[in-house]
């Protein structure tokens, strides 16, 4: 794992140690999450951060998502890996303002990696921002970036068990998608007990199971997005 989330401290260092770094490492992160947030209402864009692990689909999810909401709002993407701009190059084919952010070894996003992006886009030519997280389901979940609202994808390939093994992205998170539904058929994955699992995780977690390559269930999630966004929209008026 990466030096800079604190996840290997424990190896070089004694435990008390290793958490009063990491509580360090979070509060400043935290005072970064913040002037991020004050940042993005400073142009009135609504910011969303996308988790998830490897290989859930979070970039066919916002290229279908672009898709469909680029004749109605202004859109900007920040993407995160550990290395290439495969990505972002996906999205610019959408003709959307994107930047790559490339970690190298760090296994998250952290509030000062987009406040940097920030910069590279034209932030008064954006309504609303995605920020595409590394795959990981541990570490992200550890870190405000100053977004608005909190989405993590969950695969049907990924299998059942996932919510009850790493519950903090599922217990941080406002909204859960369970993506590529046009596999239940394949795989022992029951889609009522898994959301039962994250219900008991997060009670107030709203769940929509979908389809990016079917399209099925699609029209709920533009449905939550575009209402999320007007209710923020809405406090500036």
């Amino acid at each position: 794992m990466c030096k800079e989330c604190g996840c290997g401290l424990t190896e070089e260092v004694k435990d008390r140690q290793a958490l009063e770094v990491f509580e360090n490492i979070l509060k400043f992160n935290q005072k970064q999450a913040e002037h991020n947030r004050e940042h993005l209402e400073e142009h009135r864009i609504f910011a969303i951060n996308l988790m998830s692990g490897p290989g859930a689909g979070k970039t066919t999810l916002l290229e279908r998502t672009l898709e469909e909401l680029k004749d109605k709002y202004r859109l900007g993407v920040v993407e995160g890996d550990l290395e290439t701009e495969r990505d972002a190059d996906r999205i610019r084919k959408k003709g959307i303002p994107v930047y790559q952010i490339t970690t190298g070894t760090a296994c998250h996003l952290d509030a000062s990696l987009l406040h940097k992006a920030m910069h590279h886009l034209p932030l008064d030519e954006i309504d609303i921002l995605f920020v595409e997280n590394i795959g990981n389901l541990v570490c992200p979940a550890n870190y405000d970036l100053g977004t608005h609202l909190s989405v993590t994808l969950l695969s049907v390939p990924e299998g059942p068990d996932k919510p009850e093994k790493y519950p903090l992205i599922f217990k941080s998170s406002e909204l859960v998608l369970i993506t590529k539904i046009d596999l239940l058929p394949y795989f022992d994955f029951d889609l009522e007990k898994v959301s039962e699992q994250i219900k008991r995780i997060n009670p107030q977690a709203q769940i929509i199971p979908l389809s990016a390559k079917t399209g099925e269930n699609f029209e709920k999630w533009l449905e939550f997005l575009e209402s999320r966004f007007k209710e923020y929209i809405s406090r500036f008026s």
